[in-house]
């Protein structure tokens, strides 16, 4: 009875004692989360309560295995794997806290901070820094599972001897590697892209979703990812129309005959922009910018706040003015000529000179996808 009864007791105390202190640190945590609301550290700090129960038990389990007197024989296999379990679950709560004042540490930043070019740059770099402390936990936490091995221990002079050549070789195996992990807190901390700003790179128009120590993913318009090396941050150019401030002026193009009404087109993109809740109202304009035989270059211009209304003040404007051409002056669409528009002065009795007829003039109908 004393055989069975003592693994029993030691085995289900260290589970009951667990599952109590579990539960009793949870309760402090909703109480202070309760009586602090103007922080979200101590809900964070919840999400910690898996780990810091698996590292009680495994800690109360590890002291107490040798008086259970159960699996003799595996002793030491199971007081090293509740020591692994110990390390690994100690590493995860270190993780899971650090994460929960960092986030905390942004959240309240980007509370009181409204500049939103500040807040994105905070928030890239508090990411990259989460990211480089999960390593590095991971890293010593694996390394501390290694050296509970004796023949690790052993192994680790030879380890250190050979440390300079290995170095070596893994440097230039994983150059493309360093190099972008490089890149990565250079973009962190230079401010040259961050998450949530609005990019064009090779042509393609996006916001950056993610940033990683080594690359990068761009949601473009039509809600596909590019996924690319921070690398080509650092050594390519690229346009990034959130850098400074957001506010962006858009420019519109369209070609109408040489006899548009100007100031109508200049009254009319004033009512459209009016109309348009997308336009800020800061200005617009609209100017004749080229010439050609045949027509009018005109190009109008309008603010808005940032890149997304940008884009639908322009296409709304180009709508909008190209309907308004199509139904109240058709005649200043583009139009092409088969004929010459004008006979010269002199001509005699219907002729011009060297004998040529004059011709009429006709003109295709006025077309409006133009």
């Amino acid at each position: 009875m004393e055989n069975l009864l003592r693994p029993l007791i030691v085995v289900g105390g260290s589970v009951a004692l667990t599952l109590f202190i579990g539960w009793a640190t949870d309760r402090l945590l909703c109480k202070a989360d309760e009586r602090h609301p103007e922080t979200s550290l101590w809900g964070l700090l919840r999400r910690g309560r898996i780990p810091y129960q698996l590292v009680l038990c495994a800690a109360l389990l590890r002291g107490s295995f040798d008086r259970a007197e159960v699996l003799e024989d595996h002793r030491v296999g199971v007081g090293r794997t509740l020591t692994l379990v110990l390390i690994g679950s100690a590493a995860w709560l270190a993780v899971r806290i650090v994460g929960a004042v960092v986030e905390t540490t942004y959240t309240r930043y980007a509370r009181v901070h409204h500049d939103a070019a500040r807040v994105r740059r905070v928030r890239t770099q508090v990411s990259l820094i989460m990211r480089v402390v999960s390593a590095v936990v991971g890293v010593v936490a694996v390394a501390a599972m290694l050296l509970t091995f004796p023949a690790f221990r052993a192994a680790g002079a030879s380890l250190l001897a050979s440390a300079g050549i290995i170095g070596i070789v893994a440097g230039v195996a994983a150059q493309s590697t360093l190099s972008n992990m490089f890149a990565g807190f250079q973009i962190a901390f230079g401010d040259m892209v961050r998450m949530g700003d609005t990019v064009v790179v090779d042509g393609e128009w996006g916001t950056v979703e993610e940033i990683t120590l080594t690359f990068l993913t761009v949601r473009t318009w039509d809600e596909r990812r590019i996924t690319m090396p921070v690398s080509y941050f650092t050594s390519k150019p690229f346009e990034n129309w959130s850098r400074g401030t957001p506010q962006m002026t858009g420019i519109v193009y369209w070609h109408v005959d040489h006899t548009a009404p100007l100031d109508a087109m200049r009254e009319k993109l004033r009512d459209i922009l009016r109309e348009c809740p997308a336009w800020d109202g800061r200005a617009y304009g609209l100017a004749v910018t080229d010439t050609t035989p045949n027509t009018l270059q005109v190009r109008a211009l309008a603010t808005a706040k940032d890149a997304d209304d940008i884009w639908t003040v322009r296409v709304t404007v180009r709508e909008k003015m190209i309907r308004w051409l199509a139904e109240e002056h058709p005649y200043a669409l583009p139009r092409v000529n088969t004929a010459d528009a004008l006979l010269p002065p002199n001509r005699t009795n219907g002729r011009v000179p060297g004998g040529i007829a004059p011709q009429r003039r006709v003109h295709e109908s006025p077309r409006a996808d133009r």
